[in-house]
């Protein structure tokens, strides 16, 4: 503490720890304003090679994060015929991995105050690599739930910490892009293990390896983390500013007047804040001090709503249950599903791109509403793709008296809905339907019926005849509906819902409620992610497939408008500075808009920071200088 206030009263102009190179640094406040403003400000410092290797090795939690994502959906084809695994069983797989997540950024926030970023990133790396071992060699579906349990362990820890850890890292005018290559790094596992799924989707031993290969990424972060350092606003959180200054000198270069003046920032910010919690008696709850505060608790509730419509949108069961999808779409082929499925993730990663490239340009709110209005519409073409293949299902025109209650159901789709039921039917010359029947599905095996033509014991081996069976899907001509609505709400979603939520939670947060916002706002992506994965195939079999996106839609829209009067705007302010948005009263629609340029708070401690820190758009780049000679004469 001492050492810190004294690195602040000691910064002597002109050195390394001053926020420029002035003589005099008062100056430029007592001269012309106008010729002050005309006066042509320093580049912002280029990104360093340091910066590039540690958001690398950091993002590789998002790459395990998307990987987990990915690869069970494929795996998941070949899991149900291995274990032979029910709609109960297929939703734990996915969902305990989830719960578990929820769970581990919950108690993460307290793990990243007492012991740093850094641990937590090498915590979460280890347990990942466990879990996934334990997946690959499991002989039983409950040995491959417990691997799930621990991989979600280490999937939530790194959840709520790398984006955190960038962030702390980034410089203030490249950290939104660099926030988001955490995105991108989650959608790229996400392709890679859909890659790795099509891959090996011909052996029926392929699940081993898809789930087990996880371990190799996991591992490579946690050798690499080694080696890498902590972040600086923690070490001068926790009165250790010489270690700091030495971390900002690698992110922004040795000789940099960046490294003094974010030094002196984030110290300045640390002290307020220390006198702040004195105020309020010295609480050290942090989570009664955000209850106390309600600008940070304004922050919180954005936050949290931000995570909990990004998984209302319904993403994760776009990506966990996405082979499914296309199997409903009336793709029959395993490894055809698994393949398109790759395509899906894919577009997924392809178009995470255009949100980092936009995030500094158009801003966080833009692409948000954007991007969540662009989901509202696909998933309005789902609903009406299903729809459409719904009304055009083949009748059951072949009646079975062994069927049972399977036997009652009039037409394609309200036989595959039931759980227990599968259609069976045949295709004539001309690719028309006939002969389809309902009935009971094998109890050993999916891929028979329990009783009737398309059953084992009437020799019925599906593919090989004229005879065709389907648990999942109906044969229409508006199957091809469901792929193209997963590719256009991929193309909505991946640059701007999938990543600005984690970057705009990463930056709103005043350094002592930081790790606790981020615990908090994780835990609500993590449950919600549950809500979602937990209730997509029920719901597609209580309220239809029509309805559940639907439904989805209605969600979404309603998140459009929530934070179209909530969601401020946070591209180019410091990260001391972002807090100060939510010191306003809340009133309807009182969004900030995102062109407007950054100008300092009322409040704020860098209300005094001078104008030229940053670019000014004055004039065009060839007059400028035209401008200052005028300016001077």
């Amino acid at each position: 503490m001492l050492e810190m206030t004294s690195m602040l009263t000691d910064a002597k102009p002109g050195s390394d720890d001053t926020a420029d190179g002035n003589d005099n640094p008062d100056a430029s406040m007592n001269g012309d304003s106008s010729k002050r403003a005309l006066v042509r400000p320093s580049s912002p410092p280029p990104i360093t090679g340091f910066t590039k290797v540690l958001v690398a090795f950091a993002a590789l939690g998002g790459f395990l994060f998307g990987y987990d994502t990915g690869v069970v959906s494929g795996a998941m084809i070949l899991l149900r015929q291995e274990f032979n695994l029910n709609t109960l069983w297929q939703e734990l797989v996915v969902s305990v991995t989830i719960a578990a997540a929820a769970v581990a950024a919950l108690f993460g926030g307290k793990l990243n105050d007492v012991f740093g970023r850094k641990p937590v990133i090498l915590l979460a790396s280890a347990i990942f690599t466990t879990g996934a071992v334990v997946m690959s060699i499991s002989q039983s579906k409950e040995i491959l739930l417990v691997g799930r349990i621990i991989v979600g362990l280490g999937v939530g820890l790194a959840s709520m910490t790398v984006p955190m850890y960038i962030a702390e890292a980034a410089p203030a005018h490249l950290r939104g892009r660099l926030v988001t290559i955490n995105n991108l790094f989650i959608t790229g596992g996400q392709f890679v293990a859909s890659v790795i799924d099509g891959s090996l989707s011909y052996w029926p031993w392929g699940w081993r390896l898809m789930l087990g290969l996880g371990a190799v990424p996991s591992a490579i972060q946690l050798i690499g983390f080694i080696f890498l350092p902590e972040s600086p606003r923690w070490l001068i959180l926790h009165d250790r500013p010489q270690k700091a200054k030495k971390v900002l000198t690698l992110i922004y270069g040795k000789g940099s007047p960046e490294v003094g003046s974010q030094l002196e920032k984030i110290s300045k910010s640390v002290l307020e804040q220390r006198e702040e919690q004195q105020a309020m008696k010295g609480s050290n709850w942090v989570i009664l001090r955000i209850l106390q505060t309600p600008p940070v608790l304004k922050a919180v509730i954005v936050g949290c709503s931000l995570q909990m419509f990004q998984q209302l949108a319904g993403i994760n069961t776009v990506m966990y249950y996405s082979a499914t999808i296309i199997r409903m779409s009336g793709v029959k082929d395993n490894s055809t599903v698994i393949w398109l499925a790759a395509v899906v993730g894919f577009v997924n990663f392809l178009f995470t791109f255009v949100g980092v490239y936009l995030v500094d340009r158009l801003g966080r709110r833009i692409l948000t509403l954007g991007s969540l209005s662009g989901v509202t519409f696909s998933h309005m073409f789902l609903g009406i793709g299903f729809l459409l293949m719904a009304i055009n299902a083949p009748p059951v025109t072949v009646h079975n008296p062994q069927a049972g209650q399977c036997g009652t159901y009039s037409n394609c789709e309200r036989c595959i809905l039931q759980e227990e039921c599968g259609f069976c039917f045949d295709v004539n010359r001309t690719g028309s339907v006939v002969n389809g029947s309902c009935l009971p599905i094998n109890e050993s095996s999916t891929g028979y019926s329990n009783v009737g033509r398309c059953s084992a014991a009437e020799g019925f081996v599906d593919g090989s005849g004229e005879l065709d069976w389907s648990e999942e899907y109906c044969p229409t001509k508006f199957g091809i509906m469901a792929l193209v609505g997963l590719i256009v709400y991929l193309m909505f979603f991946a640059p701007g819902m999938g990543p600005m939520p984690w970057t705009i939670n990463s930056e709103i947060y005043p350094q002592w409620a930081r790790s606790t916002g981020n615990a908090l706002s994780s835990t609500t992506n993590w449950l919600f992610n549950l809500l979602i994965s937990m209730t997509f195939l029920s719901l597609a079999e209580t309220i239809t497939r029509q309805g559940t996106f639907f439904m989805y839609a209605g969600i979404s829209l309603a998140g459009v408008l929530f934070l179209y009067c909530l969601l401020p705007e946070t591209k180019g302010r410091p990260l001391e500075e972002v807090i100060n948005l939510f010191s306003k009263p809340w009133s309807p629609c009182c969004g900030e808009d995102a062109s407007r340029s950054y100008k300092p708070l009322d409040g704020s401690s860098f209300q005094d920071e001078k104008e030229d820190q940053r670019e000014p758009l004055l004039f065009p780049d060839d007059d400028r200088q035209s401008h200052d000679v005028a300016a001077v004469t």
